[in-house]
């Protein structure tokens, strides 16, 4: 007969060691915190080791906690993936609220793996251009500057930093050295709408005054001023991870000119209660393997 562990133990130890928090825990198992804390300690007499680190109120994985968390998550996402099989439920589909500058420029270029990898998982991609309402009517899955919310799982994908980039074939005829040589480009100004404009926004943090001739268009997205830089029309900002692709492929060039972080986040959400879905949980999973933060 197989030895197992207690298996409701690993089922609230899985979700203590994806919150880190044991209160936040109870609260997504509906349980008490003390029950939470019963689990843990017949998990951890049952492998006869500490499966958390204890300091004060923060906690974190020693690293057989980390194992058993890894393989756990691994389990269950495959036990309800049998689940699903056996039930006879169709192909699963999830709904993703994305702001288009992150589906267009970084998301869709690589869900062509996500596809190859999850041909069952069908992932609707819905356009946002402002902060959407989280509710399950708008979508199961979120990529917003939203963060903190009640009764949601967070994760940080990406800091926005914005840099200046323009087209090679602009910088090849007007060579940009320093910042006086920039003045001698049109610059493609994004109105950000409460942020303000973005290249006053960067003269604001890097402490330089763009001079009053100097050229301008305005543009409402930064998608049509990126494609605007593209063209040759001027030199714009953008997201650091946005215009990766186009410097790799040529088509637009990072100048030597200071950047500016603008303080938004895109974070990824969904329901605490839904993160174990098995198609909420692959995609997440697979969308925290990209490393947004190192793109």
């Amino acid at each position: 007969m197989r030895k197992m562990p207690p298996l409701r133990a690993l089922q609230v130890f899985e979700v203590a060691a994806r919150q880190l928090h044991f209160s936040q825990a109870a609260q997504e198992l509906c349980i008490t915190q003390s029950a939470v804390s019963h689990q843990i300690k017949l998990l951890e007499n049952h492998f006869d080791t500490a499966l958390f680190h204890r300091k004060g109120r923060a906690f974190s994985l020693t690293d057989k906690g980390l194992l058993l968390y890894k393989e756990v998550t691994r389990i269950f996402n495959e036990l309800a993936e049998v689940n699903q099989q056996i039930l006879g439920q169709p192909n699963a589909a999830v709904r993703l609220a994305v702001f288009s500058s992150f589906a267009v420029k970084w998301l869709i270029p690589r869900l062509t793996s996500f596809r190859q990898l999850h041909p069952e998982i069908k992932v609707r991609l819905d356009m946002i251009t402002d902060e959407p309402s989280l509710s399950d009517s708008v979508a199961d899955m979120f990529i917003t500057g939203q963060s903190q919310q009640q009764h949601y799982f967070q994760r940080l994908l990406h800091k926005e930093r914005l840099i200046p980039v323009c087209s090679p074939g602009r910088l090849q005829q007007l060579p940009i050295q320093d910042i006086d040589a920039l003045w001698q480009h049109p610059l493609l100004i994004v109105d950000e709408g409460p942020l303000g404009l973005d290249w006053h926004n960067w003269s604001s943090a890097n402490g330089i005054v763009i001079p009053s001739h100097c050229q301008h268009h305005l543009f409402s997205h930064v998608l049509l001023a990126v494609e605007a830089a593209i063209a040759g029309q001027g030199v714009a900002l953008a997201s650091d991870f946005m215009v990766e692709s186009d410097i790799d492929n040529g088509k637009l060039v990072a100048l030597p000119l200071p950047s500016v972080n603008t303080g938004f986040e895109f974070n990824f959400l969904c329901k605490q209660r839904r993160l174990q879905e098995p198609a909420i949980a692959t995609f997440s999973h697979w969308l925290f393997q990209q490393t947004i933060d190192n793109v």
